[in-house]
């Protein structure tokens, strides 16, 4: 039987519930289920420290649904990839597709778009 990993704050002897992961790139703090083994690069986090977690000013906290999520070893480094994986620039030379779309809005590498009307010959 594994021991109990404790939450990461300091003087904190709590059992660690949550696991926080940092996406610099995105600024972005993403919190969720325990994973199932400690990572250098993720803090475990005890119920109260989860609750009250902040993000410095510009960042955004993702909250992954816990209630009834067993522990995974993926899950939580899978989106910290896919949030690196989409903020990364495109390669040169790589056009992005062209649809029938238009941007209405814009945030950091997300863009929200709206279906163009289609062009009626009068």
């Amino acid at each position: 039987m594994s021991p109990v990993r404790r939450c990461s704050r300091t003087a904190c002897s709590q059992p660690a519930v949550f696991t926080l992961t940092y996406v610099y790139a995105d600024s972005t703090a993403v919190l969720g289920p325990l994973a199932t083994y400690a990572e250098p690069h993720c803090y475990d986090l005890c119920a109260e420290h989860a609750e009250r977690l902040t993000a410095p000013r510009g960042w955004e906290v993702v909250r992954l649904p816990t209630e009834g999520v067993p522990p995974s070893t993926d899950d939580l480094e899978a989106l910290a990839n896919a949030v690196r994986e989409a903020a990364r620039p495109a390669p040169a030379g790589k056009a992005e597709p062209v649809g029938q779309a238009v941007e209405i809005g814009r945030r950091g590498h997300l863009r929200v778009l709206r279906s163009a009307q289609p062009q009626r010959d009068r």
